[in-house]
């Protein structure tokens, strides 16, 4: 399976790509109106053509305006960003990571969840054992 490229985004352009992929698409208008602490239109259409000369965002138009999409699934992109954070904070530790989890008030996870995440692990195991 081939490595996806590492994606690096400014915080600006995280929240950007956030909103579209919440939206499913978007206008550089309705980008503009959920960002925080609101930019200037042409703050908002020059990140856009950033993201879209990254490679991150495609733009269509419909009816007269750009509508902008993501260029691949949220599941991928987050992959690329959670081994990023793993490696930048965890020394590319899953271990560390999942306890610093397990050890933070606010990301207690459920019962149902711990056992949905022990199922998990047992598949990884399996997986692991007939490889």
């Amino acid at each position: 399976m081939a490595s996806e490229p590492e994606i690096t985004l400014s915080r600006r352009e995280r929240q950007i790509m956030d909103i579209v992929y919440r939206r499913g698409r978007a206008s550089a208008v309705e980008i503009r109106t959920d960002l925080p602490n609101r930019p200037s239109d042409s703050a908002v259409r020059a990140l856009l053509k950033i993201l879209e000369d990254k490679g991150h965002l495609k733009r269509e138009k419909i009816e007269a305006r750009n509508v902008y999409l993501p260029t691949r699934p949220r599941t991928q992109a987050s992959r690329s960003a959670l081994r990023r954070l793993l490696r930048t904070f965890f020394d590319g530790s899953t271990t560390q990571a999942v306890a610093a989890l397990l050890n933070d008030a606010e990301t207690q996870p459920t019962d149902e969840e711990l056992s949905r995440i022990a199922e998990m692990i047992e598949k990884a195991k399996t997986k692991g054992n007939s490889q």
